[in-house]
């Protein structure tokens, strides 16, 4: 992408304010935007919505809701709405803050708790929410493969101790189920490795969206999550190659000592 300067056509946001909240957090599984019908829509991809006195949400496909300026009870309002399009909703949603500062005479940047931005127009909060909406997911499922990654220790911990991991092939085959349906969900869904169609429109933004993103340590964090993933799949893998290995072994015993016995009858018979 050419960094070309583009001017927007869309109207100032926030005016006579210096400070704004951003609040992300992760509603659910999926949102259905098809069926949304809450509030006014501003912008599409990602869908921005008004929302509050003077607030705005921006939504996405993938479960993640990104608030700009709406206090705790207008937040509460709108989330309860929101929930006839949420499917399978979280009972304890993810969630992240930062602010954005406007300043017309600082240079647009992010920092460890803010972002600073000259001017602030829809187009700012689709690159801020989309950033934010992919980092709250990534906690999300950070934390669901943490989970993941003790169970797949614990295993190789009883494979060397004992020889063999303990575990059911319906343990492991769920272990396996739940990392790939983890990759589909944040590969194929989430698509953190993407830029927002945003910056196709608006280049200009595209040094605002990098300056967030390395913040946040988007890719850093989503290459971590892959190999945690791929190592929790091959993991599984190998022990339920051992547990049918191990069966199959046993079949192959049992099948002897039938032989064996089979043959000994028959010998029994000819001799007595």
């Amino acid at each position: 992408m050419s960094k070309v300067k583009v001017k927007s056509t869309s109207p100032k946001l926030f005016e006579g304010r210096e400070r704004v909240k951003v609040r992300a957090l992760l509603a659910g599984q999926r949102l259905n935007l098809k069926a949304f019908e809450i509030a006014p829509k501003i912008a599409t991809s990602p869908l921005v919505v008004n929302t509050g006195a003077d607030g705005y949400a921006v939504l996405f496909r993938y479960g993640a809701v990104v608030l700009f300026n709406v206090d705790p009870v207008e937040e509460v309002s709108f989330l309860s709405a929101l929930q006839v399009i949420v499917q399978d909703p979280f009972e304890k949603a993810e969630f992240d803050e930062t602010d954005i500062i406007i300043d017309a005479r600082a240079d647009e940047q992010a920092e460890d708790t803010f972002v600073s931005l000259r001017e602030c127009r829809v187009e700012h909060l689709q690159v801020i929410a989309d950033i934010m909406a992919k980092s709250v997911t990534l906690s999300y499922y950070e934390s669901t493969v943490a989970g993941s990654f003790e169970k797949v220790e614990h295993m190789a911990e009883q494979l060397k101790r004992r020889g063999r991991s303990g575990q059911r092939n319906r343990d492991l085959l769920s272990h396996i189920g739940a990392s790939l349906l983890i990759q589909s969900q944040v590969i194929g869904r989430v698509e953190v490795e993407d830029k927002p169609d945003i910056l196709w429109d608006r280049p200009d933004l595209e040094r605002l969206y990098m300056q967030i993103e390395s913040e946040y340590e988007l890719l850093e964090r989503h290459g971590v999550l892959k190999h945690k993933l791929d190592l929790i799949h091959q993991t599984a893998e190998t022990m339920l190659g051992l547990l049918t290995d191990k069966r199959t072994l046993h079949v192959e015993w049992y099948i002897v000592i039938l032989i064996v016995f089979e043959i000994c009858l028959t010998l029994g018979e000819k001799f007595f």
